[in-house]
């Protein structure tokens, strides 16, 4: 009867333990929300009028995002007759709407953006320190997955880091080498924060954040492993990626310097 008992005191703590968790991650779910913008291109003469690219979060003063270059790597060209840049802001309880927005940095070889918009500001993201995420921590990330086709509301993901590996593996044989792959290594190989949830293209660019005290530890990435470590299109493997919250320190690092 006693070792019962213990059975039931213990089952009956681990559920209060994992209703505690489920209330903290639900407060910070909805205190990250409306940091979350989604990232297109603004034009008065196409239907829709924003044209959803991928997702951004607010940082700094509240007026800069940040997202993946390769969201915003086409806009704003002369080449480009889409529209111009801009922002969506959807999970406020105020100030929804588009914003115009322009690139004022960029960090190619992390597939990093940094981007201004018009307006009042909107609350930023805490970001964490550099190197603090460690594998086992439980994170989340909210974007737009598969955007438009989904309707423009962030979703939030939970899990965990699974590993932190290296971006740039190398090469078997010289065979085996790519003109991705010698960029890869010219620019310096880095580590990505690899998660066991899954992440969609339209949530690329947004944050990546410590579940129990919403800082942000990386940016969710789709593509910086493609022709690399796999091939998400191809051969989908379901693994999803970060990049660490330390580049886009650099980033606005060398953005304030400026």
């Amino acid at each position: 009867m006693k070792f019962a008992k213990a059975i039931m005191g213990s089952l009956l703590l681990c559920a209060a333990l994992a209703s505690a968790a489920a209330d903290s991650l639900s407060a910070v779910i909805a205190r990250i929300k409306p940091s979350v913008l989604a990232v297109g291109t603004y034009q008065e003469t196409q239907n829709p009028r924003f044209g959803f690219r991928g997702t951004g979060f607010v940082v700094g003063d509240g007026n800069l995002v940040v997202t993946n270059a390769h969201v915003i790597e086409s806009l704003g060209s002369t080449s480009d007759d889409s529209g111009s840049v801009a922002v969506h802001a959807t999970g406020a309880s105020v100030h929804t709407g588009v914003r115009r927005a322009e690139v004022i940095a960029l960090d190619r070889a992390h597939d990093l953006a940094l981007l201004r918009f018009e307006g009042s500001p909107l609350p930023a993201l805490e970001l964490g320190p550099a190197s603090t995420a460690h594998e086992g921590q439980s994170v989340a990330f909210i974007g737009f997955p598969l955007g438009s086709a989904l309707g423009l509301s962030p979703v939030a993901h939970r899990g965990m880091v699974s590993a932190i590996t290296s971006v740039a593996l190398p090469s078997p044989s010289a065979r085996q080498l790519d003109s991705r792959a010698i960029k890869a290594l010219k620019d310096g190989a880095f580590d990505l924060l690899q998660l066991d949830a899954t992440a969609y293209p339209g949530n690329s660019g947004g944050p990546l954040f410590d579940a129990d005290t919403g800082a942000v530890v990386g940016v969710v990435n789709m593509v910086a492993l493609k022709g690399t470590r796999e091939s998400a299109l191809t051969h989908p493997t379901g693994i999803s990626y970060a990049i660490p919250v330390e580049h886009v320190l650099n980033l606005l690092s060398r953005e304030t310097l400026r």
